[in-house]
């Protein structure tokens, strides 16, 4: 967008503000402003006020010399301009490439014509209008990144913000900065909650004010000035109301992202909503995302260190690894059994070539082995694994040296996993990443990505299983006849090679080769899954992890094994009961990008499950 664009939309929006203040003025605090005309485009009730308001702004955009794409709260997508008006689907009309170059638009206008209408119609000076203007990209999507200015006006008080991108914000034409708060003992909060969440609650009860005054765009453009120190809406923001202000609040100097610190970068469309948290500076907005993410981070001093012991490159690595955490001031303690492997490897004549093959077969070690020191005495920082004492154990090896390992450490001790196996999904840092991430969580800039285990009950044994329970007979080609339970209700009884009752975890592991689906680790559930089931109709469910599930064999004369992430063989007899509930203790991983799951299955489930480097489990 030009000077000289940005001069036409510039006006038509002072043109806009301008009138639509004057058009609603008469109504505001009247019983007609707020009835109840029709359902908005959004979905909403829209009150006759807001039909006076966007009637206003449609008729100056239809006979502006210029056309423009306009998303409105009511009327939805349209295009407008010249004396035309034509209704849309923004989405499929910037995906055109046969729409001549004299009838695209110059601009994508993004307007809530009067957000706060509540408190317009009881005539609360909290409302006022928001108007983004976006740039019509060539072949893509439009998203909030294409936004070039933002003009927010208060009717009840007069306040104008504006923001032009890479220039700054003002308020009534002079500069604004946000606030210097850093402690939520100061902090002016303001924003909308949801029931239920013990994280926000937090935040409330902490910060020294809370403020609700019902309207989205003057309360983040409040974070912008400084009147607010942070402002969160957690029910979902329509992008429509946050386009200018997101603006305003970058322009200020101030942060806003999503309610996981992402860069908040949606589509534009009248159907996109976004969970956003904005605040004065880095520092509260860290603490603020923290907080809502479960996630206050504590400081690393002290680190155990879990490995496959089948591998010199794992090995080797682990000594690497030791000396990192020494030179950093940092405490470390090992398996005994990986010192004892370290100490071999130290003492055998032909170190310098077993190093040298490895480097070979593992190119991807060359970056981060330089300089490996092995005068350490690996045996004095050795312990069995299930008398480690620290706040975090960093784990080397696939899944399956994870799973031993969480089964083994005291409970709820953080992960933290490096990629040694085959596939590594539960594994977050692959070789060439590790001391990058561990620089980055050594800082403290990490969270802590909290999942669900099962609890396994039989005949008074209780288990515990991070992925999965497989329940199948001990002899092969033979079936079981199963009838599960969830709650105590019947929900199947059939007659299976196995039944598979996975958690979210586990749902990318034995449970979708199974069938099963792929689930968020974040959805509280548990999966049942038959295994090769003699019935059309039997079907994997998705049960809430409040339940309980209760397993029963029908069979008579034939026993089953059930295996806890392949880890633990118990065995059950005929009419014996399995139950499975959610365990009191999570399982937390040390995460250093908020992008973990998807970009794993991404990059881990393409044809095969493995990539095109050879690795051995």
């Amino acid at each position: 967008m030009d000077a000289k664009d940005k001069k036409i939309a510039t006006d038509l929006a002072y043109e806009i503000i301008k009138e639509v203040s004057r058009a609603i003025r008469p109504y505001a605090g009247t019983p007609e402003a707020g009835e109840k005309v029709k359902m908005g485009a959004d979905g909403t009730p829209t009150s006759y006020i807001d039909i006076i308001a966007e009637d206003t702004l449609i008729n100056i955009l239809k006979n502006a010399p210029v056309l423009s794409y306009i998303i409105s709260e009511e009327v939805g997508e349209l295009k407008l301009g010249k004396g035309t008006k034509r209704s849309i689907n923004l989405i499929e009309e910037l995906k055109r490439d046969d729409i001549p170059d004299d009838e695209i638009p110059k601009f994508i206008f993004l307007v809530d014509p009067i957000d706060g209408t509540s408190n317009a119609i009881k005539e609360i000076p909290a409302y006022g209008i928001s108007i983004a203007v976006a740039n019509v990209p060539k072949g893509r999507l439009a998203t909030l990144d294409d936004v070039e200015l933002g003009f927010i006006t208060n009717f009840g008080n007069g306040n104008f913000f504006e923001a032009e991108k890479g220039k700054g914000c003002w308020l009534n034409n002079e500069k604004v900065n946000p606030s210097k708060v850093v402690k939520f003992s100061e902090m002016t909060l303001g924003g909308f909650t949801k029931s239920g969440t013990s994280a926000a609650s937090k935040l409330v009860d902490n910060a020294r004010r809370m403020r609700v005054l019902g309207s989205v765009v003057l309360e983040l453009s409040y974070v912008a000035s400084g009147r607010y120190d942070a402002f969160l809406d957690l029910r979902g923001s329509r992008i429509i109301d946050i386009a200018a202000s997101k603006l305003i609040v970058e322009e200020a100097g101030a942060i806003i992202t999503s309610k996981h610190g992402e860069k908040l970068n949606n589509t534009l469309s009248i159907y996109e909503k976004a969970i956003v948290v904005a605040a004065n500076n880095e520092m509260l907005h860290k603490q603020i995302i923290n907080i809502l993410n479960d996630n206050e981070v504590d400081v690393i001093g002290k680190v155990g260190i879990v490995s496959r012991v089948d591998q010199d490159n794992a090995i080797i690595f682990t000594a690497k690894l030791v000396d990192y955490f020494l030179t950093n001031g940092i405490e470390v303690v090992i398996e005994k059994r990986l010192a004892s492997k370290i100490e071999e490897l130290k003492e055998n004549p032909k170190i310098d070539k077993i190093i040298e093959k490895t480097l070979k077969n593992h190119p991807e070690m060359s970056e981060v082995l330089d300089e490996l020191n092995l005068d350490i005495d690996f045996k004095k920082i050795a312990k069995d694994i299930n008398e480690f004492e620290c706040d975090m154990a960093v784990v080397l090896g696939g899944d399956g040296t994870l799973l031993r390992a969480q089964a083994k450490l005291k409970e709820e001790t953080p992960l933290l996993g490096i990629n040694m196996g085959t596939v590594g999904f539960l594994t977050d840092i692959e070789v060439s990443e590790t001391f990058n991430a561990l620089n980055q969580i050594l800082k403290g800039d990490y969270y802590k990505e909290k999942r669900s285990k099962l609890m396994v009950s039989h005949e008074n044994h209780i288990f515990n299983a991070m992925n999965e329970v497989v329940i199948m007979t001990n002899k092969p080609a033979k079936m079981l006849h199963f009838e599960i339970q969830v709650d105590g209700e019947i929900i199947e009884e059939v007659r299976a090679d196995g039944l598979i009752i996975s958690t979210p975890s586990g749902s990318t592991a034995y449970a979708m080769s199974a069938g099963g689906p792929i689930v968020d680790p974040k959805l509280g559930g548990f999966i049942i899954i038959p295994i090769c089931p003699y019935k059309l109709g039997a079907r994997p469910f998705i049960v809430s992890d409040n339940s309980e599930i209760t397993v029963k064999l029908l069979k008579k004369g034939k026993s089953a094994v059930f295996v806890m992430d392949g880890q633990i063989n118990e065995e059950a007899d005929y009419l014996e009961e399995i139950k499975f509930k959610k365990a009191e203790k999570d399982v937390y991983f040390i995460r250093t990008s908020t992008k973990y799951f998807y970009e794993k299955v991404k990059e881990k489930l393409r044809e095969g499950g493995l990539n095109s480097q050879e690795r051995c489990l």
